[in-house]
């Protein structure tokens, strides 16, 4: 059985490695990450999908990071849900299907570039990822 969780509204800047580090820092333990990334220009399409070993390690990382703020936005977690439909691809690959749900960002946003990612971080939870980082 798989215990899937959805992490989504992350910036673009996060990686697998830095998601492994923060359950790392919090004593969560995942069998893998993946952060889907666009197809064409490989920038992270601000979600990924962490797969936790049993139900009770994907309550907690979902009670830890739901709602936890990371720079200006507030992070996301739940249960992933099944793909759509009987011709959906199975696993995290479903995040690249035209159907899968998306979180929605503005289309004023600004980028960041990799130099924002060492400014001082805007939220104590962002400061407290410094410290492992």
């Amino acid at each position: 059985m798989s215990f899937t969780v959805f992490l989504g509204n992350l910036p673009t800047w996060v990686t697998a490695d830095d998601i492994k580090q923060w359950l790392a820092a919090e004593d969560l333990v995942a069998d893998a990450v993946k952060v889907i990334r666009n197809h064409e220009t490989q920038e992270s399409k601000g979600f990924a999908f962490v797969e936790a070993p049993t139900s009770d390690e994907m309550q907690a990382i979902i009670r830890r990071f739901d709602r936890a703020p990371l720079e200006d936005r507030l992070l996301r977690a739940n249960p992933a849900q099944p793909p759509k439909g009987k011709d959906a691809p199975r696993g995290p690959q479903q995040a690249a299907s035209p159907n899968a749900t998306r979180p929605q960002q503005r289309p004023d946003r600004k980028k960041r570039s990799g130099r924002d990612r060492d400014q001082t971080p805007r939220s104590a939870f962002a400061t407290e990822l410094a410290k492992v980082l």
